[in-house]
């Protein structure tokens, strides 16, 4: 039986750790160490994100994070606009051996929600 995204999508939340924006903003003001990954289009970006993420598109996450993202220990949070593909995201991270990796739980919509600042 095929899968839809939306199976996929609930597939990786399953398997992956979600955390809050909350708990992504908290993290960030107290000057932890974490690298919170922006997964969504140039055209996305541009009209909005974090201050402190690194904009790697879901399209070209496994050919440029070895070079962006080094540590494969490190605490990442990756992110989208409202959740499925930074859960997709953060699956494949942790497959690609990414021990620490994440997915902020409705994405830069609830970031957004919460009146945080955005760059």
């Amino acid at each position: 039986m095929a899968r839809s995204y939306e199976d996929l999508v609930a597939e990786a939340r399953s398997q992956t750790r979600q955390v809050s924006p909350e708990e992504v903003h908290e993290a960030l003001r107290s000057g932890e160490d974490i690298t919170v990954v922006d997964v969504r289009e140039p055209k996305e970006w541009s009209r909005g994100h974090i201050p402190e993420a690194k904009h790697i598109p879901r399209g070209v996450l496994e050919y440029r994070v070895a070079s962006d993202l080094p540590e494969r220990d490190a605490r990442v949070v990756v992110h989208c606009a409202a959740g499925g593909r930074g859960a997709l995201a953060a699956r494949t991270l942790q497959e690609m051996g990414y021990t620490n990796a994440t997915n902020m739980e409705g994405g830069l919509a609830a970031w957004r929600e919460k009146s945080y600042e955005l760059g």
